[in-house]
């Protein structure tokens, strides 16, 4: 081996042993500053240390959107407004708020909470006063009512469109609102709870043709066979079964449709009155989605079927309904309608009310200056 060989051998010898040496170093460095960090925490451990204090304090419920607190801070649109409010009472029990729309004690509130029995009325200030119910909105669940009292002043409509994201003022007859809440969905058709006729289809006909009948309902008292076609809804020509289906989604129980029946070769005219199944009530009180709207309080009886209604977080109870909806200026946006579920809340949009109004005023043959009483006002 030459001198050079041996000089690259010895080279190559020292740099293998100066790696492993390396890894050495490298290892006891690491397990060094793990000695090292392990000792540093124990030392901080030992030391006493002045950590921040854990801040326990928690928002104060007078605070909380239903809180006294934040209902003060909205004393000035309740104060303005509450001359147009009622509290309707039914046998001396408050099942409602009323909106004044009119001079002569005309108002309007939530229909399917007047139930029979004397009709009064509490007005701001405390007095109770007797009241008459004029006619009912059975497709929108508003009742026109008048009111014994002259003094009343008309509610105030606002100009312009109702934005997701305002503020919504529940106004009631004392000074401070009912309620406060913000606007969640814009004015969408509220479908009713599916009301059925009591047929089951057959779906490989062509046609809406009857394959059984469900005892007991509508249809089987009407007296539809099995085997019949029913072409004819209401004057509307059905063509098959998914149309049947489609017309009838928009109508509540207990309405009464008008069907035109092929039965061989014979066209009959037949009337069903629509019907609900009913929920088992014990299998609801456990349904994860009926116990969370149930939280915060009793939903209305009546809170699906609405040609148009605007969503807000309102927590409203039942008898907070049938009142005006407010802006910030005070004016009415809608109608609140429903409590629907833990945060959600309904109210007619006042496009819809006006329409509603006019419409009530005039089956009552009542006066009612529409340019003077519903002109929104900015």
């Amino acid at each position: 081996m030459t001198q050079r060989e041996l000089s690259m051998k010895s080279n190559h010898q020292h740099l293998r042993s100066g790696r492993r040496r390396g890894t050495g170093l490298l290892l006891t460095s690491r397990a060094g500053m793990s000695v090292l960090l392990l000792a540093a925490f124990g030392i901080l451990g030992a030391l006493p240390v002045a950590w921040p204090a854990a801040r326990t304090e928690s928002l104060g419920r007078d605070r909380f959107k239903t809180g006294d607190a934040t209902l003060l801070a909205f004393e000035p649109i309740g104060s303005a407004v509450r001359h147009s409010v009622v509290k309707v009472d039914v046998n001396g029990d408050t099942v409602a708020l009323g909106a004044v729309i009119g001079p002569g004690g005309l108002a309007i509130t939530k229909a399917s909470e007047l139930k029979a029995g004397k009709l009064t009325c509490w007005l701001a200030g405390g007095r109770e006063v007797g009241a008459d119910l004029v006619l009912v909105d059975d497709t929108n669940d508003v009742a026109l009512i008048r009111v014994h009292d002259s003094g009343l002043k008309p509610i105030e409509w606002a100009s312009g469109q109702t934005f997701v994201g305002q503020w919504g003022v529940t106004p009631g007859i004392e000074q401070a609102p009912q309620a406060v809440g913000i606007i969640s969905v814009p004015p969408r058709k509220i479908l009713p709870p599916r009301a059925l006729m009591g047929v089951e289809l057959d779906q490989e006909s062509e046609t809406a043709k009857v394959l059984r009948l469900m005892p007991g309902m509508g249809a089987e008292k009407a007296g539809i066979q099995s085997g019949d076609n029913i072409v004819e809804v209401n004057g509307k020509p059905i063509e098959n079964s998914k149309a049947l289906t489609d017309f009838l989604r928009g109508f509540r129980e207990g309405q009464v449709v008008q069907l035109g029946v092929r039965r061989d070769t014979e066209l009959l005219r037949l009337e069903v009155t629509l019907m609900a199944i009913k929920a088992d009530p014990q299998a609801r009180r456990f349904d994860r989605q009926s116990v969370m709207d149930r939280l915060g309080g009793k939903l209305s009886d009546r809170a699906e079927g609405f040609d148009l209604a605007i969503q807000h977080d309102t927590v409203l109870q039942p008898w907070q309904c049938g009142g005006p909806l407010v802006n910030l200026d005070g004016k009415a946006i809608g109608l609140n309608i429903a409590r629907a579920g833990r945060v959600a809340s309904y109210a007619l949009p006042s496009t819809l009310v006006k329409q509603i109004i006019l419409d009530l005023t005039q089956r009552a043959q009542i006066p009612f200056d529409a340019d003077k009483w519903m002109k929104p006002r900015k």
